[in-house]
């Protein structure tokens, strides 16, 4: 079976779907591995490095027209589509509930399709779950970002000339982001506080020596790895039980988004006014639509003093991690998927049918097909 790497085209990406460690290892299970030209170059990883282990550089076309597995990080688009043929198998993220026309554009081609992103949170499916790993990179660079752009540091300081205080820093959501958001800027010495709507986090986010922001459920209990949509009365009770210390932070990081839905506002343009001059706000969820209602994705904008930037972080700063990382976990899903490197098509298994997003250029729904 041939494994194509496709160049990402998408602005601003940097990542890489497959290093050349990886290709190494699937060539050993017996896969052919064509890389096409420069795809990892902004990884750095030069085209030799793919060459030395036994993978084929070539052009763009080639790759697509001699490959069985096509493979990306972000979707494919209508100039990626134009080059794929029927029978292929293609794999990215499609963030497939949120773009339905492109779903219907692949099934067009009589291709097969899996998403990455939809991945089943379960135990048996860690080793390939790429939000997870991309985002436990997000939220360190988060606080690294914040940490730039903010005037004052971290830690506690004495000096000769006087103390400096530790700053503050505030994260919503605590899931994979929000806690290495909050190991890492409690490693740097800031005072870090934490709030969720899943109240099982609040044990989670103690274990790093933060402070958990409790808000009453009253009845209203949000389980599960993925945040929900609050209703009117809890974002309320949330948003009056945050504001003490959103208002002391320096840097507040957001990370909080909803699976195929705008990320919900939990910053509104009316708070950021009651916020220190000189504060800072990562939004990690301006890709959906920001957690801050001010936030505009890869921009940085400057409200009464306090300063907005959207961004989804990993991809534009750490990708030579976050390519290591994504192709681990695609080598655990092609492993998972295949037998003696052909696909099982076992639809029964869980991991198979949530991934399988379209099946020989049919759509499928609820584990099966339109």
């Amino acid at each position: 079976m041939k494994i194509g790497i496709l160049k990402e085209t998408k602005k601003r990406e940097k990542r890489v779907s497959i290093s050349p460690n990886i290709a190494k290892q699937l060539i050993a299970k017996g896969f052919e591995i064509l890389v096409e030209e420069d795809a990892g170059i902004k990884s750095t990883f030069k085209n030799a490095d793919y060459r030395d282990i036994g993978a084929v550089i070539e052009k763009r076309g080639v790759v697509f027209k001699e490959s069985d597995v096509l493979i990306k990080i972000n979707p494919f688009d209508d100039d990626d589509l134009k080059l794929v043929t029927k029978g292929q198998i293609l794999m990215s993220q499609l963030f497939h509930k949120s773009h339905p026309e492109l779903i219907k554009s692949i099934a067009a081609k009589g291709v097969s399709a899996f998403s990455m992103d939809a991945m089943p949170r379960i135990s048996r499916a860690q080793d390939m779950d790429v939000l997870s790993s991309q985002s436990n990179l997000a939220g360190y660079k988060a606080v690294i970002k914040g940490a730039y752009e903010m005037t004052k540091i971290f830690p506690l300081m004495m000096t000769a000339a006087g103390t400096i205080t530790p700053s503050r820093v505030l994260v919503y959501g605590v899931g994979v982001a929000g806690l290495q958001a909050i190991a890492t800027a409690k490693r740097l010495g800031a005072i870090v506080e934490a709030t969720d709507i899943r109240l099982e986090t609040k044990e989670q986010t103690e274990s790093l020596g933060a402070k958990f922001i409790s808000v009453e459920p009253n009845g209203e209990v949000n389980e599960g790895v993925y945040a929900k949509v609050a209703s009117e009365d809890y974002a309320k009770r949330q948003k009056e039980a945050v504001n003490k210390s959103l208002f002391k932070a320096d840097l507040v990081i957001t990370t909080a988004m909803v699976p195929g839905r705008r990320s919900p506002v939990l910053i509104t343009e009316e708070q950021v006014k009651q916020m220190k001059n000189g504060a800072v706000i990562i939004d990690l969820a301006a890709s959906q639509g920001g957690n801050c209602e001010l936030s505009r994705m890869n921009k940085a904008v400057i409200r009464n003093g306090v300063k907005i930037i959207g961004t989804t972080i990993s991809p534009e700063s750490v990708s030579t991690n976050a390519s290591e990382l994504f192709a681990k976990n695609m080598y655990n899903f092609i492993l998972h998927l295949t037998e003696n490197n052909q696909f099982k098509w076992d639809l029964e298994e869980e991991i198979t049918d949530e991934t399988l997003i379209v099946q020989d250029g049919k759509i499928r729904q609820n584990g099966k097909t339109e």
